[in-house]
């Protein structure tokens, strides 16, 4: 029985980049053989098990053999005889195709039979062998390890390759939780939109979201936005929100904010006059194909409604605010607000020599939201029972109430700024 660290561990290490997680590797062995060792198998498609003390992940040397479309088709063969050789073979990427013995960098034997180590000198992501186009995951595996290694590019035949596997409808075949999953975690990297424009390349994108893909030549108004094309603009609030360090909520809602823009008239353009009540019905659709969370969905929901009218928000009213606050449901969700504001924002700043530019209406939409949350409702509920209000009545007098207060907050930030 031999143990390899394997993957991500030895990469990132071989980057300098902090090791997370590590994963191993047992050549010549049984299930018997690590159940006796006090393993716990986990494993439900092929065997892997848990480290009996550092509960770590230890699979059987594998190889997969394609038996029908899609990333589930497969005929896996985990028989003591498969050489670690055979196990690396089967990775998406060299840079993932590499494997120690021993865990002690001092000590290492590097196994790297198929030169992931020069390619992660080069900056290279390049597919392994042929059999990468037996999985269609790995499609979106390497658009998002193009968007956490910011200074890699993709071999011209690893991008050639996934083309022809677009071509061959593989993409169309991805379960949607996958799609999901993938795309979740490419949003979170440093520089997601990389991820978009590798899906885009290959093809990929115009399968999995044709809605965000139309985008691109679609233009703006170029008073509002210098980089005129739609599409760039989406690339560039995504990047905006992985500055800010958004969390997935945000950057998903910014991905998606402007959606309708694909499907404006073409003798309206550059105008999009309408376009966020289309947004929210495409990502709708989107949210519903991808099985998007409802964190998510709700947050983005919000964004494509109302990042125009918060964007506006500076000619607002203290009676217009509130009714403003109250479609955003800020009232009762707080902190998902916080979010929406920070979306507008990255929507605001994601635009050509926008990037440094203030964006007041955040700062502005909270303080009311907290003057307007400072109401004692009870007390003036209780006041419009007294003079004889019921019914909507009471809530009329709740969201004037409301309305005196963003109005009393005003009055007293002016007077702060002279």
């Amino acid at each position: 029985m031999q143990i390899y660290m394997v993957g991500g561990a030895v990469r990132d290490r071989l980057l300098g980049r902090p090791v997370n997680d590590r994963d191993w590797v047992v050549v010549g062995a049984t299930p018997d053989d690590l159940a006796a060792r006090g393993f716990l198998p986990v494993g439900r498609d092929f065997p892997v098990f848990l480290h009996p003390e550092t509960r770590e992940e230890y699979a059987l040397a594998r190889t997969e053999r394609k038996s029908g479309r899609g990333y589930r088709g497969f005929v896996v063969d985990t028989a003591p005889d498969v050489t670690l050789e055979q196990d690396l073979s089967r990775r998406d990427l060299t840079i993932n195709a590499m494997a120690v013995r021993g865990d002690d960098p001092a000590n290492w034997e590097l196994v790297d039979p198929y030169g992931g180590a020069r390619d992660l000198q080069a900056r290279l992501l390049r597919h392994v062998t042929d059999a990468f186009r037996e999985d269609p995951v790995r499609i979106l595996r390497v658009a998002r390890f193009a968007a956490r290694f910011t200074d890699f590019s993709v071999a011209p035949e690893t991008m050639a390759l996934m083309r022809e596997m677009v071509e061959a409808g593989e993409a169309a075949d991805l379960v949607p939780e996958r799609v999901w999953q993938e795309i979740a975690r490419g949003l979170m990297e440093p520089a997601p939109s990389r991820m978009f424009e590798v899906l885009r390349g290959c093809g990929a994108l115009a399968v999995l979201l044709p809605e965000l893909d139309r985008l691109w030549g679609v233009p703006q108004r170029a008073e509002y936005h210098p980089e005129v094309d739609t599409g760039v603009h989406v690339m560039m609030v995504m990047d905006m929100a992985a500055r800010l360090q958004a969390p997935l909520a945000v950057r998903f809602a910014c991905l998606v904010h402007d959606l309708g823009k694909g499907t404006t008239p073409a003798d309206v353009l550059p105008r999009h006059i309408g376009h966020e009540q289309r947004s929210a019905k495409l990502l709708a659709k989107v949210c519903d194909r991808l099985r998007v969370p409802v964190e998510c969905r709700e947050t983005a929901d919000v964004v494509a409604r109302e990042h125009g009218n918060i964007h506006r928000s500076a000619e607002l009213g203290a009676a217009a605010l509130v009714r403003l606050l109250e479609r955003c449901d800020a009232l009762r969700k707080p902190a998902r607000f916080a979010d929406v504001l920070l979306a507008c924002e990255c929507d605001a700043r994601g635009r050509l020599g926008f990037e440094e530019k203030p964006y007041p209406q955040r700062e502005r939409l909270l303080g009311a939201l907290q003057a307007a949350r400072a109401v004692d409702t009870a007390t003036v509920a209780a006041r419009a029972h007294e003079r004889g209000a019921s019914g909507p009545q009471v809530g009329e007098w709740i969201r004037r109430a409301r309305g005196d207060a963003v109005e009393a907050w005003m009055a007293q930030s002016r007077v702060a700024e002279t």
